[in-house]
Formats: C-alpha cells, sequence, structure tokens
C-alpha cells in the first residue's frame, strides 16, 4: 500500500488536510454525522464512490482517530461506522463549509441531496432570528429514512430517527423538499400534487419549511483585462 500523502506542513490546517483533505474523506464524515451507518448505507449516502476507495477512506479515518468500527447488540448485530469524540468536533467545521458552499452554483446535472445531506442542509442554514419564539418537534420522512428535529428558542437540533409525539410531520422526498426550499417551488402546489405530505399541525410545518433560506450567490468577478 503506498505511503499516505502529506503536506509536510506543521500549520495545523494543513496537519487537518493530512488527516481529512483527501478526496471523499469529509463527505464520509458528513454521512455519519447524525449517527452510525453500516458500510452499505454510507455507499448509498455516496453513490458515485467506488467501494474500494470508500474502504481506503474509512481505514485511513480509523488509523486518524476519527472514525471507529463497532458491532450493534443483538438482534441486529450489523457493523456500522461511526465518528469518535474527535471525529464529531468536525461538525462546526462541516457545517461552515457547508454555508459557505452553499453560494456556490449548483451542479449541472441536477444531481439530489441524500437524505442525510439534505437534513445537514436544514442545519446550515438555519436561520434562529427567523425561528424567534417557535418551540415544536418534526418528525422528517424522507423515503424510508426518519429523522426527528426540535426547534427551540432559536435553536436547531437534529437527528435520525422517528420523534416522539411530534407537532408535525412532512413526507416527501428530498428533490421536491429542495425545490420547495430553495428553488422556487410553491408549497401549495406541492401539497396538491402530493408531492408533499403534512400530519399534525400545518401552521407550525409551513413555519419550519421557512427557517432555511439560501444566501444569495457569492459574486464572481471576470478578470481583468490585461491593456
Amino acid at each position: 500500500m503506498p505511503a499516505k500523502r502529506t503536506y509536510g506542513d506543521p500549520c495545523g490546517i494543513a496537519r487537518a488536510l493530512d488527516v481529512v483533505g483527501e478526496r471523499w474523506a469529509l463527505l464520509v464524515v458528513r454521512e455519519l454525522l447524525l449517527g452510525p451507518k453500516r458500510f452499505t448505507d454510507l455507499r448509498a449516502g455516496l453513490a458515485h464512490v467506488g467501494p474500494d476507495m470508500l474502504s481506503q477512506r474509512l481505514r485511513e479515518l480509523e488509523q486518524a482517530g476519527v472514525v471507529r468500527r463497532r458491532t450493534l447488540a443483538p438482534p441486529a448485530g450489523s457493523r456500522v461506522y461511526e465518528l469518535t469524540e474527535r471525529g464529531l468536533e468536525l461538525e462546526p467545521v462541516v457545517l461552515t463549509l457547508g454555508r459557505w458552499g452553499s453560494r456556490a452554483p449548483f451542479p449541472a446535472d441536477n444531481a439530489t441531496l441524500g437524505p442525510d445531506a439534505f437534513v445537514l442542509a436544514l442545519k446550515t442554514l438555519f436561520d434562529p432570528a427567523a425561528a424567534g419564539d417557535l418551540g415544536a418537534t418534526y418528525e422528517l420522512r424522507l423515503g424510508q429514512h426518519r429523522f426527528h428535529a426540535r426547534v427551540d428558542r432559536g435553536r436547531l437540533e437534529l437527528a435520525r430517527g422517528e420523534a416522539p409525539a411530534p407537532d408535525a410531520t412532512i413526507e416527501s422526498d428530498t428533490a421536491t423538499l429542495s425545490a420547495v426550499l430553495w428553488h422556487g417551488r410553491r408549497l401549495a402546489d406541492a401539497l396538491r400534487s402530493g408531492d408533499v405530505e403534512i400530519g399534525g399541525s400545518r401552521p407550525a410545518a409551513r413555519r419550519f419549511l421557512r427557517l432555511f433560506p439560501l444566501d444569495a450567490p457569492a459574486a464572481v468577478r471576470a478578470p481583468a483585462r490585461r491593456a
């Protein structure tokens, strides 16, 4: 196996990139921020990574103390990957990077967000001022995936799994919700077509969906012409 590449630079940024700067490494971290996953689940969330590359990145992240493997208790008994305490420290880094990247142009191939990537995008773009005094619990149903969200005192908490006694449930797919939140599709149209289904309090659900404004795209200046 070839030696892992290094910048050979004592700067903390360079040493951090020695750990998570390889292709796919930070996206593996993204996929594990909301909880453990099996190898097959990681591949489903990272549709364009091959199994050998994913195995290599996981191995490197394990060696760096960012990821660990464990076996779930019976009856599941599955082997899963999860972030260590050191790995979880990367959450604000990933969210800040996501917030910065949200102002970049969308890919031309109209690729859709995976469930975990979509939910983390909510966390990235959450506007505490817009939440105000809202206190409510929600369950997001994205196909077979369930996530619970709690908004309280201008804070958003998100995790994988069903929500206990949610004030509202929102059932859809990531492409539809992305279109409603960020690409100009009207929620009323998505509800009328059945692409979005809301259970419980519709006012609470509507307010929740207004908490994630997309920043204006970053201005890109054309290079100055040489005289």
